[in-house]
């Protein structure tokens, strides 16, 4: 049985460059919350100081890492044509839900986030519903392989 690839349109390649772009932007936030300082932190605004100053559970940290560097992945596939993409970004959501529950549910400060803070966690999980539907669509037109 063979199976044949066609070529995508240039809004596949747009879009696939602008995921990876936006998930390379959640390993940044991962890894410089991974490295904060303290000397960082210190000079940080009072409200911000607060945030940081939560013991966040491994878990959470966890569910970080693993969306962040999933979605990361996915986007590396999606460019390189590979229907695994699916999965990882599948996973990525999976770890974006449990850190969302923690944030909106359990989190000590999720009554202090900014308007903005809750816009980004609510487009979080929207975005990698909208990356899964996408490589879904991506492996049913025959892009990925």
């Amino acid at each position: 049985m063979t199976t044949t690839t066609q070529k995508p349109p240039i809004w596949f390649w747009i879009i696939s460059i602008i995921a990876l772009i936006w998930n390379a932007m959640g390993v940044m936030a991962y890894l410089g919350q991974a490295f904060l300082t303290e000397e960082a932190i210190a000079a940080m605004p009072p409200e911000q100081q607060e945030i940081y100053s939560i013991d966040f559970p491994a878990w959470y940290t966890a569910a970080f890492a693993i969306a962040v560097f999933a979605g990361f992945g996915a986007c590396i596939l999606l460019l390189l044509r590979k229907k695994l993409a699916n999965i990882f970004f599948i996973v990525s959501f999976i770890a974006v839900i449990v850190q969302s529950i923690y944030t909106f549910f359990m989190s000590p400060i999720s009554d202090k986030m900014s308007g903005f803070d809750t816009s980004m966690s609510i487009s979080i999980p929207i975005i990698a519903i909208l990356l899964i539907v996408f490589s879904n669509k991506g492996i049913a037109k025959g892009w990925l392989k």
